[in-house]
Parts: C-alpha cells; structure tokens; sequence
C-alpha cells in the first residue's frame, strides 16, 4: 500500500478542478474528496472511483478491477480502478468523476454514509411492566465455633 507524490499531484491535476479536489491520507492508501464528497481512492499509485449497479458495467467492460485493499482476493464492489483509456483523457475522466460523485452523493442520501460519521438512532420508549417482589427468606445466621473449643 502506498501513494507516492507524483501520482497524487497527476490524479489532482487530471481531474482538473484542483480548488474542488481534496486529499486525505486514509489506511495507507489516499481518499479523494470533490467539493467535499468521497468519491475516489488511491491505493497503490492506482486511482479507483466509486460505482454502483448502473455504473459497475462500464468498467467491467473496459476490464477494470475492483479494489481488492488487502490483496487477497475479497474485493470491494463499491471502488473500481480507472480504466487507463479514461484516466488519460481528461473529458472523458471529468464524466467519470462526475458519475462517481453522482454515485457518492446517492449512496449518502440513502443513508449509506461515505464517512466514519455515524446516523444518530432514534430511540423508542419501552414498556415497562412491574416487576412482583416476592418475600425472602432470611436465613439465621451462622454460628461459629468460639475459638480455643473443638
């Protein structure tokens, strides 16, 4: 895992809108922030956007990978790398990123949060029902055997 700078200052400078791009280290790898949305992610020197089911084909079809963070093979549907035909044309990057950022901001209003915020949970009264108490015995105490006797 890792991010050098070269390749952050290339993705920044691609996605052309710099006022509107941020950066933020994250697992070792680097989080991509568009006007304050997360969108994107770098993971080893390689750029991977967030997708859903409408947009997941299209990088299917240009054999795009999804992020597999520890290299194991159990990847994450949500983030495919960019095909490196779009990475390399800024038009056709900007649509992407665009559509990244759309897919971003869905996720978010279904309350599929992209941050570490948590939803505050609404809590509901319970019914309390009263509880018998029923009598205990109290036990007589024990005697102990005064010391010195046997």
């Amino acid at each position: 895992m890792g991010v050098s700078a070269s390749f952050r200052d290339f993705v920044v400078e691609q996605l052309a809108a710099a006022d509107l791009v941020a950066t933020r280290s994250m697992f070792g790898g680097l989080g991509i922030y568009w006007d304050g949305m997360f969108f994107a992610l770098i993971d080893d020197d390689t750029l991977f956007f967030k997708v859903d089911r409408d947009t997941r084909p299209h990088y299917r079809a240009r054999g795009a990978k999804a992020f597999d963070p520890f290299k194991n093979g159990q990847v994450m549907e949500g983030y495919y790398e960019v095909p490196a035909d779009v990475f390399e044309d800024r038009e056709l990057l900007g649509q992407w990123r665009a559509a990244a950022v759309a897919v971003a901001a869905a996720a978010k209003k279904k309350g599929k949060t992209t941050s570490a915020k948590k939803t505050p949970v609404k809590k509901t009264p319970v019914k309390k029902t009263p509880v018998k108490k029923t009598p205990v015995k109290k036990k007589s105490p024990v005697r102990s055997r005064p010391k010195g006797r046997r």
